[in-house]
């Protein structure tokens, strides 16, 4: 028994789609039915990814869930829930006999966050629309981390979004400890919490006295809801009660040209943080993941074997 007998990813998207208009919110919820549908064996149905942490069909379910969401077929409703959207209704509407990449090509929103993937992963994200005949081995583990890469920040600014607020400014505290300010130690930040518009979040000293510190603002928006001038200003006003002359700025969200434009002239220097760029730090400083299993690439050693 292998995994090429179970069906692959977008031979799935089709039957979630309809699973989830009949009210199957979750991986899981649709898991019988697909087991139904593919007449699939309990074995089948156990078998695991090599890293042994997920079964390989709930892996594929995942992800045909996953395309289709950026296409805008289905809408998250909560952690892990999904519910159709109008444009999924619309599809199925249509009697497709099949759902696949080559149909979510047609929906603009699927089209931009492909085009968002690309120019955000470089040349990896580039050799992935390559011919497969045509891309070496290396090419393709460098674009499927890529694409691995981009799927677990999204999901990551998801869980993200379900945090308390005071949560998320204890998360960006510990963010800018694991990213080295104030040498990595706990005891170097706080989280602060002040009530109001525009008060301090956190503080990490960079020095043991504290006489050289970075004051933080932590707003968990919804992606939605861009963070303007307004709130810039009364940080900066709180900075400068504080006598702060550093800043950091994070957003689940994103900022305004003018909120941008204001950082660029203030006195204090203001790190501005959107979700997108939240969740890479996150990534490359190991906070909120955990390595899943490591792929090890050899070569040849050549001075081996140049001797006499």
């Amino acid at each position: 028994m292998s995994a090429t007998d179970l069906p692959k990813f977008e031979d799935l998207m089709l039957p979630v789609l309809e699973l989830i208009q009949a009210g199957h919110q979750t991986v899981s919820d649709c898991l019988p039915a697909l087991q139904t549908r593919f007449g699939l064996t309990d074995g089948q149905m156990e078998e695991l990814l090599p890293s042994g942490k997920q079964t390989t069909i709930s892996n594929r379910t995942h992800w045909a869930r996953n395309y289709m969401k950026h296409a805008g077929l289905v809408e998250a409703l909560s952690r892990g829930r999904y519910r159709i959207t109008p444009l999924g209704e619309q599809l199925l509407a249509q009697r497709r006999v099949r759902i696949d990449k080559s149909v979510l090509e047609q929906f603009p929103l699927y089209q931009s966050w492909r085009s968002c993937q690309t120019e955000g992963a470089g040349d990896a994200a580039s050799s992935a629309a390559a011919p497969l005949a045509t891309a070496t081995p290396e090419e393709h583990i460098e674009a499927a981390c890529a694409q691995l890469d981009a799927a677990i920040a999204e999901e990551l600014l998801e869980q993200v979004l379900t945090l308390s607020p005071a949560r998320f400014e204890r998360l960006i505290v510990e963010l800018l400890l694991a990213m080295g300010y104030g040498d990595g130690r706990a005891e170097m930040g706080q989280a602060i919490g002040r009530s109001g518009d525009g008060g301090i979040d956190g503080v990490v000293n960079e020095d043991k006295l504290g006489l050289d510190a970075v004051y933080i603002q932590a707003k968990r928006y919804a992606p939605d809801n861009v963070v303007g001038r307004p709130a810039l200003q009364a940080f900066i006003g709180s900075m400068t009660g504080e006598s702060a002359t550093k800043g950091v700025f994070v957003t689940t969200s994103s900022f305004s040209r003018e909120a941008r434009d204001y950082v660029r002239r203030v006195q204090q220097r203001v790190v501005l943080i959107e979700g997108a760029r939240l969740a890479r730090l996150m990534i490359d400083h190991g906070v909120g993941v955990r390595i899943d299993r490591t792929y090890m690439l050899r070569s040849i050693d050549a001075n081996f074997f140049d001797v006499d």
